[in-house]
């Protein structure tokens, strides 16, 4: 095991000042060890029982001043005793006293210094691991797993209460035996033993289904993970009977009793009731059994994974190499550092938006002033630029462009709703978003539901869907982002909102976005697009907006995107056709679309694209500044106005984010022109960071 040392303590017991204490001082600095002074024995004495120092040196060279040998019978730590090179004699005498090491006087720095390593990497470690094997002994008499330690001869040497417990044997029946003197069960397979012990034999672990027999007979089916140990003193071996699924019978009731536990456990076992991975997992242990070397020692590596939590979620690897990757990570996919800090966030619990009274015209397609119109006319290209649209509705891009794609889409006769319902609708949706985000605004929401509607019109994602999803895609990106207040979950965990007090920290925004839209929608008959449906029709289309508003939550992002490549991209690899319609399927289609367009501006053309890009610079920028005012911990440090690279920032975004997940998309929507743009706009931005510019844009010329 690998044992974590905190800086060591030295303690010096030197009568007086020389070279040779200096010496010490100097060494002691250069490891970086903590170094005390005593001058007197009782000062040693006091010092050393309040600090507990891991090192002491005592000198010898003036033994008038105090006995080093009764000194060092009380300090039971790594004792070194240094003489005066003059004198030879045994050394009995000082082991006897508790001194574990001599040094001959020699006042050069370097000797100083290469002894104290020494020490440290010697009887320093061998102190702690001893003292830390203690406390791990102690943890496997509690343990309620059985488990049993040989020698690399095969030879008992250590069983737990637990193995005592569920085998019937008592301690002293087994230790100092070998194994092959206890009875085997005639279940396991002939050449099961010799499986294993090849496996030990090259210094590797096995794992998998032993039928251990008990001291009065009976067989018990156990999970066992064998560990060979190869340390100081040769190998050992570590047999767990681990409880790894649920045919374990191998931990011990609170009243000790191993039979009644093994009953239920049986009928556990035998339930109708088991998840799918129990089942995946009880297949391949059946599969290992009879597997060649080389493929059961495969399996158990697959093993090893599939008993992991996050089954879609990748290791982070990159954290450690890039801050920009580090710090999107932990400001996308977390949900923040719990609190730090005694400030409080608070979001008013306002009712939402109603619609200003000078906001309400008679709006209908008919009526759209020509200047927005016209800037409408490309909506259907992905080259649609919806700064135009913004600038010339005043901010309310979102009601327009909302009117024109629903009318294209005959949502309103989907519905039965009348225009003028939807109309006052995506009014008050777009009143509740917040115009002074620089980014999370409606623009950013009329830009989604763009590239929803793009997306929708796709071959491929119009053979897997049906109307219903086509509809709830469309009102999921016209909601996704309403009420957001240009602040990231972690940081709202971190502040202690009242967001994230209710949401449990968890999907703080996206269940506030899918739970207002809701409230605002269904409050007034006005703009209650929903009113006219049928219940059941209702309940179908509710549930899919919401999942997909959840779904453009970051910390699922690897999860949604490699559950779309293993369930659609592979097998229509594979010529599988009925993958584009069964009901999970679509369900996987709708959040990657839905995530797709919430995070496709380095798809965009580059205008755009630098656009966006320092639209939600800023608003980090701005969550930065408000932490540090604060007090709150920065959830994004390399997101400080002063230093920050946008460059390096997009680049890393989309190496870890974007790159994979538009090469699965653009697998299944077949989307050339925004492959090609995020080509374009991924050496744009190396070509500032070569030219070691954090600018959006390079200076003029």
């Amino acid at each position: 095991f690998v044992l974590t040392v905190d800086v060591l303590a030295v303690l010096l017991v030197f009568a007086k000042e020389d070279s040779q204490s200096n010496g010490f001082c100097w060494a002691c600095e250069k490891a970086n060890f903590r170094c005390s002074m005593a001058r007197t024995p009782e000062s040693a004495l006091e010092c050393f029982s309040e600090k507990h120092h891991d090192l002491v040196i005592i000198d010898h060279r003036h033994s008038r001043h105090f006995d080093a040998e009764a000194l060092s019978i009380c300090m039971l730590t790594c004792v070194l005793f240094l003489r005066p090179d003059r004198e030879e004699a045994s050394v009995m005498p000082l082991i006897n006293a508790g001194f574990n090491r001599r040094y001959v006087e020699n006042a050069n720095m370097m000797a100083c210094y290469n002894e104290l390593l020494q020490l440290e990497h010697g009887e320093v470690r061998a102190q702690f691991k001893l003292r830390a094997g203690n406390a791990i002994f102690t943890a496997l008499e509690q343990s309620q797993e059985a488990i049993e330690i040989t020698s690399e001869d095969q030879v008992i040497q250590y069983v737990n209460p637990a193995y005592e417990s569920i085998m019937g044997y008592q301690k002293g029946e087994l230790i100092g035996k070998e194994i092959i003197e206890v009875p085997k069960s005639e279940k396991n397979k002939p050449d099961l033993l010799e499986t294993i012990n090849s496996c030990i034999r090259k210094g590797k672990e096995w794992q998998g289904i032993y039928y251990a027999k008990k001291k009065n007979g009976d067989s018990i089916q156990q999970n066992v993970k064998i560990t060979p140990v190869i340390g100081q003193g040769g190998k050992h071996k570590d047999r767990r009977k681990g409880s790894l699924d649920v045919r374990s019978t191998t931990s011990r009731g609170s009243d000790g009793s191993s039979q009644r536990r093994h009953s239920s456990m049986a009928r556990i076992h035998s339930m109708t009731i088991e998840a799918p991975i129990t089942k995946v997992i009880n297949i391949i242990n059946a599969a290992q059994e009879s597997s060649p070397m080389p493929v059961a020692e495969a399996l158990d590596r697959v093993l090893e994974i599939l008993r992991t939590t996050e089954l879609y979620s990748p290791q982070l690897g990159t954290k450690d190499e890039d801050p920009h990757t580090n710090d999107l990570v932990g400001g996308l996919m977390t949900d923040g550092l719990r609190r730090l800090s005694g400030n409080e966030y608070i979001f008013s619990t306002k009712q939402p938006h109603h619609i200003p009274s000078h906001l309400i015209t008679p709006l209908s397609l008919n009526d759209i002033p020509p200047r927005i119109a016209q800037t409408m006319e490309n909506e259907d290209s992905w080259d649609f630029d919806v700064f135009n649209l913004e600038a010339a509705t005043m901010k309310r891009p979102l009601t327009y462009l909302g009117l024109k794609i629903f009318s294209r889409f005959g949502v309103c006769e989907f519905l039965n709703c009348p225009e003028a319902t939807l109309r006052s609708w995506l009014q008050v949706i777009e009143a509740n978003y917040h115009s002074s985000n620089s980014y999370h605004n409606s623009s950013h929401a009329a830009d989604v539901l763009h590239a929803t509607a793009y997306f929708l019109c796709k071959e491929r994602v119009k053979q897997s869907l049906d109307p219903i999803d086509e509809v709830a895609a469309l009102i999921a990106a016209t909601v996704h982002d309403v009420d957001h207040p240009g602040r990231t979950n972690s940081f709202l965990c971190n502040a202690g909102s009242e967001l994230a007090i209710l949401y449990n920290d968890t999907a703080v925004l996206e269940s506030h976005h899918a739970a207002l839209a809701f409230q605002i929608t269904t409050r007034d008959d006005k703009c209650n697009i929903f009113k006219n449906i049928e219940r059941n029709e209702y309940r179908t289309l509710r549930q899919a907006i919401i999942d997909m508003v959840l779904a453009t939550e970051m910390t699922k992002h690897f999860e949604h995107v490699n559950k779309f490549v293993n369930s659609i991209n592979k097998p229509l690899a594979e010529s599988v056709k009925s993958v584009l319609t069964s009901p999970e399927n679509r369900i996987l289609v709708k959040r990657m679309l839905i995530k797709c367009a919430d995070i496709s501006n380095p798809c965009r053309p580059q205008e755009l694209c630098i656009e966006w890009a320092g639209r939600i610079s800023e608003e980090y920028f701005a969550q930065t500044d408000e932490e540090k005012r604060q007090g709150l911990p920065v959830v994004m440090p390399v997101f400080d106005r002063n230093t920050c690279s946008i460059p390096k920032s997009q680049i890393s975004f989309i190496d870890y984010f974007i790159t994979d997940m538009f090469d699965a998309w653009d697998a299944f929507a077949d989307l050339p022109n925004l492959m090609q743009h995020l080509d374009n706009n991924f050496k744009y931005w190396k070509g500032l960071d070569e030219r070691k510019l954090h600018s959006l844009r390079p200076p003029p010329e």
